[in-house]
């Protein structure tokens, strides 16, 4: 664990826990430190574990638009391990790596298409507070993805809110998992792209 959290991590125990504590080593190499956290409630920890389940299924947007979108958010809000943790992950899903990494400054990056630009600015409005969506940009979007991926998209914008202002409530930071893999760093957030006063 890299990080102090404001909920102290709990022992994972128990036969439930051997199983969680054996599938993450062999997934990812480490126990992700949130699994401590929502220890604490394992009601908690299995129904966001089967959120992520059933989110995975969904299969009518483009799973990299949805991994950039999910950054932006986390970007955003200031959720560095999901930062780290979605570079991991579009790593070993064979994702465009480099365009992952871009994302935290995707406004001044020349990475990404303008279909990815529009999908991590749809991503921040979704998440500013109150959100600032347009019809021009969902318009735009629906054009490009059509109704089903869009709807999929949204959903998976609002589950990216649910995660990464948890952790940041809890005080959970990067874990190191991509530096682990031998990723380059993530790229510096843009000016342009720090909404919200980072935590003390």
């Amino acid at each position: 664990m890299t990080s102090t959290t404001r909920i102290p991590a709990a022992e994972v125990t128990g036969l439930y826990g051997a199983i969680v504590k054996r599938l993450a080593r062999k997934m990812l190499g480490d126990l992700p430190e949130p699994v401590g956290v929502y220890w604490h409630n394992p009601k908690v920890l299995k129904f966001y574990f089967g959120l992520g389940q059933k989110s995975r299924k969904w299969d009518e947007c483009p799973e990299d638009l949805k991994s950039f979108a999910h950054m932006a958010v986390a970007s955003l809000v200031g959720c560095t391990w999901c930062l780290d943790f979605g570079y991991f992950m579009a790593h070993n899903e064979g994702l465009d790596e480099a365009k992952a990494r871009e994302v935290p400054r995707w406004r001044e990056s020349d990475a990404f298409t303008p279909l990815e630009r529009d999908v991590m600015e749809y991503a921040e409005a979704m998440t500013h507070t109150p959100p600032t969506v347009t019809d021009e940009l969902s318009d735009r979007l629906l054009q490009q993805l059509g109704a089903a991926a869009l709807v999929e998209l949204s959903a998976f914008i609002g589950l990216a809110n649910v995660y990464t202002r948890t952790n940041t409530a809890f005080g959970i930071e990067a874990q190191g998992f991509a530096a682990a893999c031998g990723l380059k760093p993530l790229a510096e957030p843009s000016a342009a792209g720090r909404g919200v006063p980072s935590r003390a």
